[in-house]
């Protein structure tokens, strides 16, 4: 193993600690933690980046979801399955539970890429947590691998299938946008029709004046709910 993977290795301990997985052949963990950006900088030919890790994390993560909501969940229609999965899957929750174990500190980033805080970016950690996923797969196989996803994703799941997860899009959009500083969050009523037994609201959310995201609902707080998603949706987009 090249000498530079074997000092990356050594930082990597306390990880495997976390997890609860020792790793076989430690390039494959040094991958896993290896943004593009880094490789990019780097001279030696022997860093590579995670993505391709991360492409097949992904299938991993489909995968096992997709097992466990088909044996757990026999009155789910193939609709309310994919929707289910979908919940759990998607880039949010994976950044979750990639703050859980830490993976933002153990990161490999480019200079450039550190100092724009992408420690702490949703689309990076989404990423780097499927990746994980990809190093356990191809150094231990899928046993290994469905153990550390259901375990570090176990209460989004349980949340998932059995419909008590609630996303709460206001509290994950003041997160992101005040990490790096504060800023003013906004939501203001746009339009309001209807009777009042079947209200429809209307409300945008402006983040230091400008607006990014627009909702409905039967609620106010509904309609400030979906404003906030898609303002997330529309942040996360732009990486």
């Amino acid at each position: 193993m090249h000498k530079t993977i074997i000092a990356l290795a050594r930082g990597f301990k306390e990880f495997e600690k976390t997890i609860g997985y020792r790793f076989k052949l430690k390039r494959n963990l040094v991958l896993a933690f290896t943004h593009s950006s880094y490789a990019n900088e780097s001279k030696s030919k022997e860093i590579r980046s995670n993505e391709r890790l991360e492409f097949l994390g992904d299938a991993v993560l489909n995968l096992v979801i997709s097992e466990y909501i088909y044996n757990s969940c026999p009155e789910m229609t193939e609709g309310e399955m994919t929707k289910s999965r979908a919940v759990i899957v998607c880039e949010s929750s994976l950044a979750k539970c990639a703050n859980n174990i830490n993976i933002g500190k153990f990161l490999l980033l480019g200079k450039g890429e550190e100092l724009t805080g992408g420690r702490t970016r949703i689309s990076i950690l989404s990423d780097s947590f499927e990746a994980v996923i990809g190093a356990i797969f191809i150094d231990g196989g899928i046993k290994p691998a469905k153990n550390f996803i259901l375990k570090q994703m176990q209460q989004i799941i349980h949340g998932s299938v059995h419909g008590t997860l609630f996303m709460d899009y206001k509290t994950e959009l003041q997160e992101l946008v005040q990490k790096n500083g504060e800023k003013k969050i906004v939501y203001e009523k746009i339009e309001e029709s209807g009777p009042d037994h079947n209200k429809v609201f209307v409300l945008q959310v402006k983040v230091d004046g400008n607006v990014l995201g627009v909702g409905t609902g039967k609620t106010k707080k509904e309609a400030e709910q979906n404003a906030a998603k898609i303002a997330l949706e529309k942040i996360i987009k732009k990486g």
